[in-house]
């Protein structure tokens, strides 16, 4: 079988590796990137109703290439979109931070194009990565006896580390203003 990238999955792999130093000096938790592997890109392509190719790969299914930057503050999530929004070509943007998914989903996310491909930028917090990372493995390809009472739950544990978010996002405003009023001494 051939590959669902066709011939492009070194340049994709180099542009990743730009991208990549790219992000290198900047000021987040961490980073992590990806190349879709086929099988997951053949799914997609199956759920969405699109033949398994790489038209379909490359131009209809926006995600090929990903990144996820993890950052400590939500108001650094904001940042970094302003970044990416001035050093690449935005084709899409979703807030789910401000505008959550009803399962308790947060997440910034942003489409770009660069040198022909599309890249995903997914920008967290450390606690809306460790949610989304818990969410998964409790209930990726899982059958639940009962979905609506773990859904509910999960949304109910969301909600409070969203709330730590914004706490800390506070402390950290409050610090800040407490060293620029403190006089230095000698």
């Amino acid at each position: 079988m051939n590959s669902i990238y066709g011939e492009h999955l070194p340049e994709m792999n180099a542009i990743a590796d730009e991208i990549s130093r790219m992000l290198e000096n900047g000021n987040y938790e961490h980073i992590r990137r990806r190349i879709k592997s086929e099988e997951s890109m053949r799914n997609k392509c199956r759920l969405n109703h699109l033949p398994e190719n790489e038209r379909s790969a490359l131009e209809s299914i926006h995600d090929a290439i990903g990144f996820r930057i993890i950052c400590h503050f939500i108001d650094e999530v904001y940042d970094y979109a302003e970044m990416i929004r001035n050093a690449f070509t935005v084709t899409a943007e979703k807030d789910y931070i401000r505008n959550c998914k009803p399962n308790g989903y947060r997440s910034y996310h942003m489409i770009v194009r660069y040198k022909g491909y599309y890249v995903e930028f997914q920008l967290r917090t450390i606690a809306m990565d460790t949610w989304a990372s818990l969410e998964h493995e409790i209930k990726y390809k899982k059958e639940l006896s009962n979905p609506e009472l773990i859904g509910a739950e999960l949304k109910r544990c969301a909600d409070e580390l969203a709330s730590c978010d914004i706490s800390m996002q506070v402390l950290r405003k409050k610090i800040q203003s407490e060293r620029q009023e403190t006089p230095k001494t000698l």
